[in-house]
């Protein structure tokens, strides 16, 4: 037992000295797995990935990914360049790929490797749709959302491990935490975890598209297809690891606003059609 407090006392040290400061919110954020480890392998899983699925080129739906894509990839540079964040793009290798697949799923690797699949074209209905999954998906990558939720599982096993350490003489209060802490860790923890980054990609992807010149409005609009493709079919908010269709749709409104007027520093005072 006379371990406890320096255990405690290292593992503290470990959590505040691996932080990184997140450039649309300012906030600091866990860090336990920096760029130059995360990136290398993100990239090594996105080529598999690549190899393993058939990739679409050469057609207007391939030429339209890479194109938002390359329009997101910019709008994302100039927001980080006019606040303060010049080179935070550097160690970035951009690609655009559309797969083949009946999956509604599109996703962007730490790094800047972004796949979409065929099934969620329909749902996109159009080039602003695609703008608004992109923005949403590129900003997890910008917001390290992938380097925050390894450095919370390292968090959530290493308190297990404490925990087991700290009931090893009471068998029955080491029962009692390790049937408790899965579902407290994951339910209080975990969980919100997740639907705060669910939430942040949506304002920062919101943003990076209409300074992309793609009208935000969409973004509340894509989200109410995305509700009629599911049927209504979802988990209660909080067992989820996203936010509820309905909270998702009510806060991409009232995101558009500010997304407008943030790219009117931009110089972006109109959107491309929607067709």
């Amino acid at each position: 037992m006379k371990l406890k407090k320096p255990v405690l006392f290292l593992f503290t040290i470990g959590v505040v000295m691996s932080c990184a400061t997140n450039p649309f919110t300012g906030k600091k954020t866990m860090a336990f797995v920096s760029n130059d480890q995360l990136f290398p392998s993100a990239f090594a899983q996105y080529n598999q990935v690549l190899s393993e699925n058939k990739v679409i080129t050469g057609t207007s739906d391939s030429e339209m990914i890479t194109r938002v894509g390359q329009r997101i990839a910019t709008a994302a540079e100039r927001w980080l360049n006019a606040n303060g964040y010049q080179g935070y793009l550097d160690d970035y290798e951009w690609e655009y790929k559309l797969i083949e697949s009946d999956q509604v799923n599109a996703w962007c690797m730490p790094g800047g490797k972004i796949a979409f699949y065929t099934g969620i074209l329909p749902i996109a209905q159009n080039e602003t749709g695609v703008a608004a999954i992109m923005g949403h998906e590129v900003a997890h990558a910008l917001a390290n959302h992938g380097q925050q939720r390894m450095s919370a599982a390292y968090i959530q096993q290493g308190l297990a491990v404490a925990g087991n350490v700290a009931f090893a003489n009471d068998q029955q209060a080491l029962n009692i935490f390790n049937q408790s802490y899965g579902v407290g860790s994951n339910v209080l923890g975990i969980l919100p975890f997740s639907r705060s980054h669910e939430a942040e990609a949506d304002k920062i992807g919101s943003y990076i598209m209409a300074i992309a010149g793609y009208n935000p409005d969409e973004a509340a609009e894509l989200w109410k297809r995305m509700k009629a493709n599911s049927g209504g079919e979802a988990p209660p908010e909080f067992f989820s690891t996203h936010p509820s269709n309905e909270s998702r749709i009510q806060n991409l409104q009232a995101l558009a606003p500010k997304a407008k007027e943030e790219a009117k520093k931009f110089g972006v005072t109109s959107f491309r059609a929607v067709n």
